[in-house]
């Protein structure tokens, strides 16, 4: 399926496919960023924000064939996300590179960034984090209408908390947090302000509760 789109990311946070979960490069990035995994990703390996995205194309995927080309336009025609595509480029697959930059930067019009492997894979994710979260908070510094104050990361026992709530992820959670700010406003919170971070559904199982 093509969710791409659909997934809101918590600020300072990345949001990783759960087949990448105990993966080099996730153990990598654990303690550099902060990961979390979900199930219905899609097409996308990783959200950096709630623009911009990876997909990661492996050697394997270069080898085995074109599904990753068929992945690569699927992607590309039902999002309007940013989507960045990294690469494994290594001795095995560099005869395949040069199609997929053609395929990826000439004909989709992405941004396509070679690596070696999953280490350098997770060095350059944790930049690219880095970067979202500096142009988030660059536009909320200009922009008037937004708050001024960045949310602090909640506290572990906060966030476990909130996950009580039948419904409520991790992802929700640091959702409600980041909006609401404590537990207490949380629970005096209407539907409809609810609504506006969770949705409709979410929001009124939390409200019941």
């Amino acid at each position: 399926p093509v969710t791409a789109g659909s997934i809101v990311v918590p600020y300072g946070h990345a949001i990783g496919n759960e087949k990448w979960r105990g993966s080099e490069m996730a153990q990598r990035l654990q303690g550099k960023i902060r990961l979390i995994f979900e199930d219905g990703l899609g097409l996308v390996d990783f959200h950096l924000s709630s623009r911009t995205c990876i997909l990661y194309i492996s050697e394997a995927d270069l080898v085995a064939g074109d599904e990753f080309k068929r992945r690569l336009v699927r992607f590309r025609n039902a999002s309007s996300l940013r989507g960045i595509v990294i690469v494994e480029k290594t001795q095995i697959s560099n005869q395949y590179f040069m199609a997929v930059q053609k395929l990826v930067a000439l004909e989709l019009g992405m941004v396509l960034l070679p690596v070696s492997n999953q280490g350098e894979a997770s060095q350059l994710i944790t930049q690219l984090v880095s970067f979202c979260v500096r142009e988030l908070s660059r536009e909320r510094s200009s922009n008037p209408f937004l708050r001024k104050r960045c949310p602090q990361p909640a506290e572990a026992a906060v966030v476990r908390t909130v996950q009580q709530i039948p419904g409520v992820g991790k992802t929700k959670a640091l959702l409600l947090l980041q909006r609401f700010g404590s537990i207490h406003q949380l629970c005096n919170a209407s539907v409809k302000e609810l609504e506006l971070v969770v949705g409709q559904t979410a929001a009124q199982q939390i409200h019941r509760f």
